[in-house]
């Protein structure tokens, strides 16, 4: 039988063997999350005719319920077993994904998508709770110079295991949905359900690993207290305004994206996914980039180069439908992807890096609470409000047109249009400049690099990277002489 109880000798055979069910739980629980949230999860609201409010809400909840890590912090420190609440918790979650799984024959839709949003906010919770007590326990547990290694290998395989998961679920629903509707419903059932499988074995995984005894109390102060003290530094407090705008900025658009794909411009599922793939793969491939040069160059020089091109990227969103051309415009939209996922992900590095810089030694729990806590409140917002005014803006179009007039025709050309959700791509680029200004005035510590020497420092390290995989090179070279054919194209 699984102890869930602290044990207070974990030998080194126990380590390894419990990091290894670790690298495990996240893979499986991407798992979940890739066939659950997500793409997923969207398409899956657009199937029971879920509106746009309905979307910003189910973006808005996981978000939002990150507000629980607040009482968790209590409860952690009360029942002080971690890995019994966090296993009982995420698999009591887990459980909720698999009765998803009989909502897609539920034929009022109202109910469905009433109780989709209750499980959702159940999910999210216990999600939240959860999510204190395994940071908390994996932080005692790993080394210092361990942690590197060990969640660039969770990372590593989450990601690649979401990828697969999303790729297949994309296709499965896509090819189905245009055979019946009574087809798509079981692919929809299906993909949840197996969803909350793979949560029970993450949850297996995670009941494997060893917890150590948390270390005994200092001191004992209330929540507000603990709240209290990071809201009276006052270079935290900028760091807080820059935080909660970029949690309000990165929430406008970016959960109506897939909506915008698949009810604006007719992309299918599939393709949605592929995308999405695409930019989680370039995130998680940037991150070692990202990591060193935010080591070395100060983490606001990442995030004056990472946030203009994350602003830049969704602006840009509404380009490729001005194209006639489909294959122009998804090459257009991988690409967009790439860049927004390559940014997200140093934005994410350097800011949690730069948080956990500005909270002092020893006060940790109480400065990253309340940076969770205002992430939660202007992420879980954004969407709510976004949503409304997508549905504002639904009916509404700007256009630039240029005119010829002559004396017998006259003619006229759209330069450019936007339309519905577009208006959420422009209003989160011009809401980037807010967030630029936060930054500004945010302390440090050391000084930051100018854009250009980031630049050019992250083009270094791709070098590096691409040299790294020399003998991938040279094998390749074996197989696919490149060289010889340039110059046979320069001979002829």
């Amino acid at each position: 039988m699984t102890r869930l109880a602290p044990s207070a000798d974990i030998s080194p055979a126990a380590l390894r063997a419990g990091q290894s069910h670790l690298v495990r739980d996240a893979a499986w629980s991407s798992l979940t999350g890739a066939l659950s949230g997500g793409v997923v999860l969207v398409a899956f609201a657009l199937y029971l005719e879920a509106g746009p409010m309905v979307i910003g809400l189910l973006s808005a909840i996981p978000v939002a319920s990150q507000v629980a890590q607040l009482p968790g912090i209590a409860l952690i420190e009360r029942w002080r077993q971690r890995k019994r609440l966090a296993v009982w918790l995420l698999t009591a979650s887990r459980v909720m994904i698999i009765g998803l799984a009989a909502l897609p024959f539920i034929d009022d839709r109202d109910t469905a998508i009433a109780l989709l949003i209750a499980a959702q906010v159940g999910i999210g919770i216990a999600g939240s709770l959860s999510a204190g007590a395994v940071n908390s326990w994996l932080h005692q547990l790993i080394a210092p110079e361990q942690r590197g290694p060990f969640f660039a290998r969770r990372l590593l395989w989450g990601t690649l295991l979401a990828a697969a998961g999303s790729l297949i679920a994309g296709q499965a629903i896509e090819r189905t949905g245009v055979l019946s509707g009574t087809l798509l419903a079981a692919t929809y059932a299906v993909t949840l359900a197996a969803a909350g499988v793979a949560g029970l074995m993450s949850s297996w995984h995670l009941a494997q690993a060893p917890e150590p005894p948390m270390a005994a109390r200092v001191h004992n102060e209330s929540l507000w207290e603990l709240l209290r003290r990071p809201l009276a530094d006052a270079n935290f407090r900028r760091m807080l305004r820059f935080l909660g705008a970029w949690a309000v900025a990165s929430n406008i658009a970016a959960p109506f994206l897939t909506v915008y794909l698949v009810r604006q411009l007719g992309w299918g599922i599939g393709v949605v996914t592929a995308l999405a793939v695409a930019g989680s793969l370039a995130n998680a491939g940037a991150l070692a980039l990202w990591g060193r040069l935010s080591a070395r160059l100060a983490h606001k020089s990442v995030l004056r180069v990472a946030l203009p091109v994350y602003f830049l990227g969704m602006a840009l969103l509404v380009l490729p439908a001005q194209l006639d051309n489909d294959i122009a415009a998804l090459a257009l939209f991988v690409l967009l992807h790439v860049l927004l996922g390559a940014a997200s992900g140093g934005i994410a590095l350097a800011s949690s890096n730069l948080g956990l810089e500005l909270a002092p030694q020893g006060q940790g729990t109480s400065y990253l609470a309340m940076i969770g806590l205002v992430g939660a409140i202007g992420g879980g917002l954004a969407p709510v409000l976004a949503g409304a005014a997508g549905e504002w803006f639904q009916p509404r179009q700007l256009q630039l047109v240029m005119r010829w007039q002559a004396p017998l025709t006259s003619s006229e050309l759209i330069v450019v249009g936007f339309a519905h959700w577009e208006f959420l791509f422009l209003l989160c680029a011009a809401s980037g400049l807010y967030v630029m200004h936060r930054l500004s005035l945010v302390q440090e510590g050391r000084e930051a690099h100018g854009q250009r020497d980031v630049i050019q420092q992250f083009a270094i390290e791709a070098a590096r990277s691409v040299d790294s995989l020399s003998s991938i090179g040279t094998a390749l070279g074996v197989l696919f002489p490149f060289r010889r054919w340039g110059q046979r194209s320069r001979d002829g």
